[in-house]
């Protein structure tokens, strides 16, 4: 479970990070939970209360909404519980969700094209599928164009050159990590984004990757039934802790649509 949290981490960058006995603090600007929350990932010494406030003062000194990412592995083990106690409400539940390679369906040789480097055409597809407001594209342009690992930005066109399917794949330790996955709203339900994704599964295995893994939230339907139909189960859940209202920033990225 930590691996693969650290694995995510690195497929979604932050702008900024902040070490805090055990805790990640991630700032961008305010764009994605994931990348704008506390990820209390290992042991500390430092009493919890104290923590807690500590970052509390980080965020709220940014404009930032205090925002907790959770698992059953988060350290201390009764943060959860002293989050609600102390107010938190507890949002946005999403599936953390794994496949062997091995076991992936052979793939047939697709017609996406992938970019190795972020370019202004995938981002201007990105954008215009996943309706992304305007005024956060330069936090994902600096936030894509900082990724370390080996990459792949995914997209995939029709004769007229119309942008059907997007996608991101990164690859680490062996597994490929899927995101911002999103199909055309008028192209949906036709098999674009399962021909994408083996086409991003196919590009991994290049890269010497076994395991591919995703985040999908739990409310998320129609995406749930393509990664099961693709061979994906879950191995955890995670759900954020947000201070006092629902932060009103953008939750986890597009969601992933068939």
């Amino acid at each position: 479970m930590r691996e693969l949290e650290e694995l995510s981490l690195n497929t979604w960058p932050a702008l900024q990070t902040v070490l805090m006995d055990g805790w990640v603090l991630r700032l961008s600007a305010g764009y994605t939970r994931r990348a704008n929350s506390v990820n209390p990932l290992y042991p500390g010494r430092l009493p919890l209360a104290e923590k807690i406030e500590a970052a509390e003062a980080l965020y709220t000194g940014c404009g930032l909404p205090v925002v907790f990412k959770l698992t059953p592995a988060a350290q201390p083990p009764e943060l959860d519980a002293c989050l609600g106690a102390l107010g938190y409400s507890r949002a946005a539940a999403t599936s953390v969700q794994t496949m062997a390679l091995s076991a992936a369906a052979p793939a047939t040789p697709g017609s996406a094209h992938v970019d190795e480097t972020l370019t202004e055409a995938w981002l201007d597809a990105f954008c215009a599928l996943s309706q992304a407001p305007t005024h956060h594209r330069p936090t994902m342009q600096r936030m894509l164009n900082s990724l370390v690992p080996a990459h792949g930005f995914f997209v995939q066109r029709d004769a007229q050159g119309l942008a059907l399917a997007i996608g991101l794949a990164v690859v680490e330790r062996g597994h490929v990590g899927l995101a911002d996955i999103v199909t055309h709203p008028a192209h949906r339900r036709q098999g674009h984004a399962q021909r994408l994704i083996s086409d991003m599964l196919a590009w991994a295995r290049t890269h010497s990757a076994h395991t591919a893994y995703l985040q999908v939230m739990q409310n998320n339907a129609p995406a749930l039934r393509l990664y099961a139909g693709l061979g994906y189960r879950e191995v955890y859940e995670y759900w954020y802790r947000v201070k006092g209202r629902t932060p009103r920033v953008k939750a986890e990225g597009p969601a992933p649509a068939v």
